[in-house]
């Protein structure tokens, strides 16, 4: 068993239903969790909802609930998006959660307890949909001169008594944090980090006392916790802290936190702060991804173009879907998506290419051999050369995944698909029935070996497809890892079981874009 290894979300903020932005940093997620479990890492993966705060309030008091009420509801469609998505976490966080407040409480202690809290008054600008202060350096002029955050997001002057963090107490710290390049990936997130600090960093505001939905502050409770210092505890709350327990020891620090583009600063300049305040092991990496655009748009709630996953799972299928969001687009880059877009990259890939690969080399296997899985079999130099090719594209792709370039990854894996399609064409078994039926079968159960692999390297992208296809080669659903790869003993095991392979059935069918979708 290799290290440990825990990668959070971000957790969401649950004042709407989730939306495909949402869906994209849980699916890689889950790939990155699948991923390190195939590789042999015991693996901790959490996510949540974030469920304080103004907007929260705000939204309640619209809709005439009390915001548990609201917090309540809007989080199980969270929960809902990650089982429809075969979102596989071992955590889902709570911020209502009475752990969660006792965790917070206790961080906020340990940054009291160093002398980095103090209560004054704040004046200053204050972004509600953002949850974020802003100076005034930051600020830019909307088109009709209105001041608004460096996201366009509106921006109110705000007064009132509050506590302070000293973050300009760490500048210094953190920017000798940033010389470690892999703490914030990519390069250019971290780039904006380190301009951001160097310009100098003022004491946060870290309480509001305009409203009580939060977490109260510990001998202040007339203040709750700005719901950044609340949201970003999670991480540490889901194991188990304050509390020494085993998964405080085996987990934290953090390996990874997978986030939006549009949260870094909180991620690696508040965060690594308050941890360096409370003496706490900083994680190792902070990714900040791109968003998704559709049809080369940002998708908002003004325009009407949010996307529901669940919906666009449900019309062209989970695995399509994430597939497509992990081949698509450079992880780290903003990408677009379409309905045209999936339906032409599952079909070309998915469907035409490993899923006709497949179905058609065990439907010969069942035609032409009754099934029946043979070993030591006498191979040529064309078989060796295409395991080979099989092999390297894997190789590639696990290293590429290792550093999160999923696109890059699953590009090798199809120049290994194509490379087994070749062979077919060139080795042509059909022919081989009658002309030399040894050779067909050599030919078959090489077929049938780098099938069994390209879907155990793919299963972290498309593990429901894939899982539905090893169970029809008899691969052990205890074995579906990357280890299985290094030997063929499986290979050996299963002919002398006396396997035989039954009529196959596709995993990947070919798609058909909606009427409208196509209107």
């Amino acid at each position: 068993m290799a290290e440990p290894y825990y990668i959070t979300t971000a957790i969401s903020y649950p004042n709407g239903k989730p939306h495909i932005g949402h869906a994209y940093e849980a699916i890689a997620a889950d790939v990155i969790a699948r991923h390190r479990k195939a590789e042999g890492h015991e693996v901790r993966f959490q996510t949540g909802t974030d469920e304080h705060g103004l907007k929260m309030a705000q939204k309640a008091r619209d809709l005439g609930m009390t915001a548990a009420e609201l917090a309540d509801e809007m989080s199980q469609h969270f929960i809902d998006m990650c089982a429809a998505l075969n979102i596989d976490y071992d955590v889902f966080l709570r911020t209502t959660e009475p752990r969660h407040h006792a965790a917070s409480q206790a961080l906020w202690q340990r940054m009291e307890a160093n002398g980095d809290l103090y209560l004054d008054r704040y004046e200053g600008w204050y972004s509600l949909r953002d949850e974020a202060y802003y100076d005034e350096s930051e600020l830019v002029a909307g088109e009709s001169g209105e001041k608004l955050s460096p996201q366009g997001t509106p921006v109110e002057w705000t007064v009132e008594e509050s506590w302070f963090f000293r973050l300009s107490k760490y500048q210094e710290p953190l920017l000798e944090l940033y010389r470690n390049a892999e703490f914030i990936r990519p390069e250019s997130r971290r780039n904006e980090i380190v301009r951001f600090v160097e310009g100098g960093l003022r004491d946060l505001s870290v309480s509001r006392t305009s409203f009580d939905w939060g977490v109260k502050v510990p001998g202040s409770d007339n203040h709750v916790m700005y719901v950044w210092v609340d949201a970003l505890t999670n991480y540490l709350t889901g194991l188990g802290f304050p509390e020494q327990t085993e998964d405080m020891a085996k987990f934290w620090p953090a390996d990874l936190h997978l986030i939006g583009k549009d949260i870094v600063r909180f991620h690696t300049v508040y965060w690594p702060a308050f941890l360096m305040s409370a003496q706490l092991p900083l994680p190792k990496q902070v990714f900040g991804h791109g968003f998704l655009l559709n049809r080369g748009q940002k998708e908002s709630k003004s325009l009407g173009n949010t996307t529901d996953p669940v919906a666009l799972a449900e019309t062209f299928g989970v695995d399509t879907v994430r597939y497509f969001l992990m081949r698509e687009v450079a992880f780290g880059q903003d990408g677009s998506w379409s309905p045209e877009a999936i339906v032409t990259r599952s079909n070309a890939e998915l469907a035409n290419s490993f899923g006709n690969l497949a179905q058609r080399s065990l439907s010969m296997i069942f035609k032409n051999m009754d099934g029946e899985v043979k070993a030591g079999l006498e191979l040529s130099e064309a078989d060796t050369v295409l395991e080979a090719a099989v092999a390297l594209g894997i190789a590639e792709l696990r290293e590429a995944f290792g550093r999160l370039a999923f696109s890059d990854g699953l590009d090798a894996w199809m120049r290994a698909v194509f490379a087994c399609n070749q062979y077919v064409d060139e080795q042509a078994p059909w022919a081989l029935r009658k002309s030399d039926p040894a050779r067909m079968e050599a030919v078959l159960m090489t077929l049938f070996r780098v099938v069994r692999d390209l879907a155990l390297a793919v299963r972290p992208v498309v593990p429901g497809a894939i899982d539905a296809l090893l169970d029809q080669m008899g691969q052990a659903a205890d074995a579906r890892t990357y280890a299985a790869l290094a030997t063929n003993d499986w290979f050996a095991t299963l002919a002398a079981s006396g396997y035989k392979v039954d009529k196959p059935q596709g995993v990947f069918p070919r798609l058909e874009l909606p009427e409208e979708a196509a209107a």
